[in-house]
């Protein structure tokens, strides 16, 4: 299997199964409800855990949860522990619905402290940072690869965090000074205060996986600063890192009239409620995953009618597929984990077995189950078959309209009659 990787700009060729695969993909910073684009990386990484462990490998997951940072403590001010908590429980809760099951696991920055400190202190010691004021800062100048993933020449870079005490206006925060309001905070060499956004991760993940992995992941919008800085800190004191940096593309949302339906509240809550985790699923496969793709009412419609596609080869019945049926889908996702093509290749088949084993990979294998019809609605068929059976197919047609309306169909079968849920 090969991926698309942006440090290199070039498909990079995994290790032959069972690998293993370590996969470290940034997680939510947890100060509100998180909407439908932050949803992209725990979706398109889930799966690819999954196609990863179908074809033989050894998969480890882990998705983060930045629980310590200025956005909760500015969304929050003297309760940031209590909205990093809340906020946390909702991700869980909203993800969990998308019935993907979790990551292998979900590190909290909050649970990470003595890791944090240990990779700031080594830092300092080896004088790739330095403290000022009970902050600590790295520093840029003495890391050559700096802007390598990228592609800012160092001299090009911008202040990220303004402080006139600074050696160099590039230099990034590891370690931040507990500020009069901030009402959760560390002790630590430097004083009592709490860990810069990037250091957390890097600690995060060398704690999960080890000093070097296979896949780093995340949203395109971390590649500068957070991923960048996650590098210059793992590697200045010799560790490796990650080899592959998956980057998912963003999700656009368009203006307003774009997603009516869920009255312009693009949370993933709200997504998920309005149109229903099959179709959110769908929609997700139906754009390469670091490419962007468009949210809207149009997009949400045809995902669901795709969805309704594959609920209909399961009313019908079953016709075997060819012989490469599934060498066409697997060739699909091992280039690059081309999602759209392998949606192509479902849409032909009829195979029950072969399909149902494919949406199984993306958490659709729902789409497969045929609802049972509730006694009431079995009774009207009856009834409506005996009608048929009695020539009386006025009677027959009036039943038909009572199954609609009550949002079945009877299809009429040699020897009887099937029921089956109407799209």
């Amino acid at each position: 299997m090969r991926v698309y990787d942006t440090l290199t700009g070039s498909l990079v060729e995994l290790p032959p199964p069972p690998g293993p695969i370590g996969m470290y993909v940034c997680g939510p910073t947890v100060y509100q409800r998180a909407h439908i684009g932050n949803a992209r990386p725990f979706v398109v990484f889930s799966w690819l855990r999954n196609w990863l462990r179908e074809t033989g490998y050894d998969v480890a997951f882990v998705h983060n949860v930045t629980d310590v940072n200025d956005k909760i403590y500015d969304a929050a001010p003297g309760r940031s522990a209590e909205l990093a908590r809340d906020a946390t429980a909702w991700y869980l809760r909203d993800t969990d619905d998308l019935g993907l099951g979790r990551p292998d696991e979900m590190p909290l920055a909050t649970e990470s402290m003595p890791e944090i400190i240990a990779l700031i202190e080594e830092l300092v010691a080896a004088g790739y940072a330095y403290p000022v004021d009970g902050d600590v800062y790295f520093r840029v100048a003495r890391f050559p690869d700096y802007g390598k993933l990228s592609g800012q020449r160092p001299d090009q870079v911008e202040e990220q965090e303004p402080n006139p005490l600074k050696d160099d206006p590039r230099d990034f925060a590891l370690w931040k000074a507990n500020k009069p309001g901030e009402d959760t905070w560390w002790d630590s060499p430097w004083g009592r205060g709490r860990p810069g956004w990037h250091i957390e991760c890097s600690a995060m993940a060398e704690k999960t996986l080890g000093p070097e992995f296979w896949i780093h992941g995340g949203g395109l919008d971390l590649v500068f600063p957070h991923h960048e800085n996650e590098i210059a800190q793992s590697q200045s004191v010799g560790r490796p890192f990650a080899r592959i940096w998956m980057h998912n593309g963003m999700l656009e949302l368009g203006g307003d009239e774009m997603h009516k339906s869920v009255g312009n509240d693009v949370t993933l809550r709200n997504v998920v409620d309005t149109w229903g985790r099959e179709a959110t699923l769908v929609y997700f496969l139906t754009g390469h995953w670091h490419g962007p793709i468009d949210f809207s009412d149009t997009a949400m419609q045809a995902a669901s009618a795709r969805a309704d596609r594959f609920r209909e080869v399961f009313r019908n019945p079953h016709v075997p597929a060819s012989a490469d049926a599934w060498d066409l889908f697997a060739a699909a996702l091992d280039d690059d984990f081309n999602t759209p093509a392998a949606l192509a290749v479902m849409h032909e088949w009829h195979d029950h077995e072969i399909l149902r084993r494919a949406l199984g990979i993306f958490g659709l294998e729902s789409l497969a189950e045929q609802e049972e019809a509730p006694t009431e609605v079995v009774e009207l068929a009856e009834r409506r078959q005996a009608a048929r059976q009695a020539g009386d197919f006025e009677e027959a047609d009036r039943l038909r309209k009572e199954l609609a309306a009550a949002g079945w169909e009877a299809r009429d079968e040699p020897g009887g009659y099937r029921l089956v849920r109407r799209s």
